[in-house]
């Protein structure tokens, strides 16, 4: 009988014994980098490689039951009727679990990233807003033991920020913020209100997982960098040296610049993640862009004017609007207790996976 769920998990057997002999070979434990990195898709793959061990012997297990039904023997079969029936039940659940498990990971999940907050309609209160939703990021963060760099802030007038960027970097980052991307709207009374009167305001939010050199081929000799002077609205980190990057990938005419950042380094390192991102971007298939959209369809596409989510303080209210969760515990978000929400946007986005028929 074919187990196609078995087979998957075979195949991912075979690679985590071979990652186990690399593990001992002298060439490699010689080179840390090599060695750092097959450790580490080794530990990933256990989980998987334990769950084949234990699937493997449930399947040996319920075909010998199987058999033992026909044993001439009334009480013998009756025995394994009901151990039959038993890992019978077991099978289900754990191919329920399995398919979870396999289900594919977004392979720039594990990324660190650049976050942008920006305040959007609302004036000063919008501003404010800006920063609260800093202030509920920055809390996550430290919860889950990451660090925050910031690269850009404009303030805004009355408190907040009218622009923020930052890094976070830390394990599984991207994993979790990259549903943030989009509008978040704010319903309550401002600091800067005197009748006492309810309003609306908002902020947006866009996510940028941080690529990295080694993971696109690039031959520099395909880039031109030039430098230049950052414009904008002025404010205490204006740079008033060449220190804004343009960078443009020759082969393909493709064009990324910086200029948030203090200095041309980190102008330098935002604009090539962006350069990796928009090429890995151009050079994926229509088929896999077609699929990508589909999914992200359901956690936002990070459109400015798509609203994902409202806070409303009244009510201590907090609305996810992709997937409708509402939580009273609007206070507790802020805080940096945003984990039944992003847990909720994962939950989302996996069945919406196996909805698509990616696994078993």
């Amino acid at each position: 009988m074919s187990h196609p769920l078995l087979q998957q998990l075979e195949a991912i057997y075979h690679r985590f014994k071979n990652l186990e002999e690399q593990l001992s070979d002298p060439e490699i434990i010689t080179n840390p980098d090599r060695f750092t990195k097959v450790n580490k898709d080794y530990g990933k793959l256990r989980p998987l490689a334990d769950t084949y061990l234990e699937y493997k012997d449930l399947l040996d297990n319920l075909q010998s039951s199987e058999a033992m039904r026909k044993d001439p023997d009334p009480e013998m079969r009756e025995m394994a009727q009901q151990e039959y029936e038993d890992l019978r039940d077991k099978k289900a659940e754990m191919d329920e679990r399995i398919k979870f498990m396999l289900i594919p990971k977004d392979p720039e999940d594990e990324r660190d990233i650049i976050m942008e907050i920006r305040a959007g309609t609302g004036g000063d209160e919008a501003a404010i807003f800006a920063g609260d939703l800093f202030d509920m990021y920055k809390r996550y963060c430290e919860g889950q033991g990451w660090k925050i760099e910031i690269i850009d802030e404009n303030e805004g007038t009355a408190g907040g920020y009218s622009k923020l960027v930052f890094e976070v970097h830390g394990d599984d980052v991207y994993s979790h913020l990259k549903f943030e991307s989009g509008a978040h709207r704010v319903q309550r009374v401002p600091k800067t209100e005197s009748q006492g009167r309810v309003h609306t305001s908002a902020a947006t939010v866009a996510v940028l997982a941080k690529m990295e050199e080694e993971d696109i081929n690039i031959n520099r000799a395909d880039l031109k960098i030039d430098t230049f002077r950052a414009s904008g609205a002025g404010g205490q980190h204006v740079n008033k040296t060449e220190s804004a990057i343009r960078i443009t990938h020759l082969p393909t005419g493709i064009i990324s610049e910086s200029q948030d950042g203090r200095s041309q380094h980190k102008n330098k390192e935002i604009a090539m993640a962006q350069l990796y991102r928009r090429i890995k971007e151009a050079a994926d298939s229509a088929a896999a862009s077609e699929m990508a959209s589909t999914r992200k369809s359901l956690v936002g596409s990070g459109d400015r004017s798509e609203k994902i989510r409202t806070y409303n303080y009244p009510q201590n209210r907090v609305t996810d609007h992709r997937i409708n969760l509402t939580l009273h515990s609007l206070d507790k978000i802020v805080a940096g207790g945003l984990d039944p929400i992003i847990e909720g946007l994962q939950v989302a986005e996996n069945a919406s996976k196996l909805k698509e028929g990616e696994v078993g």
